[in-house]
């Protein structure tokens, strides 16, 4: 049967008749899955839900429990999180209808449809420009201060060790991170697999040296990053919570400030320009909210799993050779060093 008369009937069932699909679009297919905008018309109007779904893909999503284990998460996660779109369902896909998720074959979750316009298209406008606006320094200082007092909000259960654990172990070895990431590689020009087999490597000690560090557990975004972030005016709605509500919160920090990092490599080769400011904005306020000096003790393997994700094409086609090797040389660097220091940034791009 067809998805979208699967889609009405479920519309039906949660609305009530006459409920009636209007239209069901395509917004474009990610890395990971596929979304569609619903608009249909209930008893009370006109009413429009994103739908999701996951692709079979090689980033730990291989098996059907494995994407049901996603978006159930998602679905618990997007809710509690501050200026988060919400959630509204998951379910799963039957030969015949969308249902209660222990029959299922497939699984898809309904989200209200968020505003604004993608964080990106920020950066891009600055490319462009070659300089920041007052606005764009603003927004900077405003996502470093909401992400902050996110982070504020520590764990306090006896267990906060064995998930700060569990989520340094997902870094190392989740299918959505380092090792995932790594399986993902096609054969590429600007390094090999034998280098990044040798990157996993190098990232491992890290996980023995910080995974005792459960006192830092506190609630994360955990895919921080401009695609996430959905800009109006002077505000903002964040969009995909990832992997749990409770991490470290340089998960969060080395997510947003890599790509700053990224665009000051497009813009001008090295860390300096517009971008390098606005990192230094983003890291400031940050550090003026939660005063987490210990965060550079710990964020050295998040870059370094951040930087892997930038450098494949399957995830960012268009960049040239040379900026991918610099990446790839910034997480080796900072992989190498008992403390990230921002000032070395242009040290550590240059394998220094």
């Amino acid at each position: 049967m067809d998805i979208a008369v699967k889609v009405e009937k479920y519309l039906q069932e949660r609305f009530g008749q006459p409920t009636r699909l209007i239209s069901m679009t395509p917004l474009g297919e990610g890395v990971h899955g596929t979304a569609y905008r619903l608009v249909f018309r209930t008893p009370r109007g006109e009413n429009r839900l994103i739908m999701k779904t996951l692709f079979h893909s090689r980033f730990g999503h291989d098996h059907y429990a494995d994407r049901a284990q996603v978006l159930l998460l998602a679905q618990a996660n997007y809710n509690e999180m501050p200026k988060h779109v919400r959630a509204t369902d998951v379910v799963g896909e039957a030969p015949q209808r969308l249902i209660s998720v222990k029959d299922a074959e497939e699984f898809y979750i309904f989200m209200e449809e968020a505003a604004g316009v993608s964080y990106f298209e920020d950066l891009e406008a600055i490319l462009r420009r070659g300089r920041l606006s007052d606005l764009d320094r603003q927004r900077a200082r405003m996502l470093a201060q909401f992400i902050a007092g996110v982070h504020g909000n520590r764990y306090r259960e006896p267990d906060a060790g064995v998930l700060y654990r569990r989520r340094i172990r997902d870094l190392i070895g989740h299918g959505e991170c380092i090792m995932g990431i790594i399986d993902a590689y096609e054969p590429v020009t600007f390094t090999t697999d034998a280098e990044l087999v040798s990157y996993a490597a190098q990232c491992l000690p890290w996980w023995g040296r910080i995974r005792d560090r459960g006192e830092r557990l506190c609630s994360v975004h955990g895919d921080f990053h401009p695609g996430n972030i959905r800009l109006s005016g002077d505000d903002f709605v964040l969009l995909d919570r990832s992997r749990g509500s409770w991490g470290e919160a340089a998960d969060d920090v080395s997510c947003l400030g890599i790509n700053y990092i990224h665009y000051a490599l497009k813009d001008r080769g090295t860390f300096e320009g517009p971008f390098a400011e606005l990192f230094d904005h983003f890291m400031a306020a940050y550090l003026e909210k939660r005063g987490d000096d210990g965060i550079f003790e710990v964020i050295q393997p998040f870059f370094a799993f951040r930087v892997l994700v930038i450098a494949n094409p399957r995830f960012y086609p268009e960049d040239p050779d040379a900026i991918r090797r610099k990446l790839l040389d910034f997480g080796r660097s900072v992989l190498a060093v008992d403390r990230f220091e921002p000032p070395r940034i242009t040290d550590y791009l240059e394998g220094r």
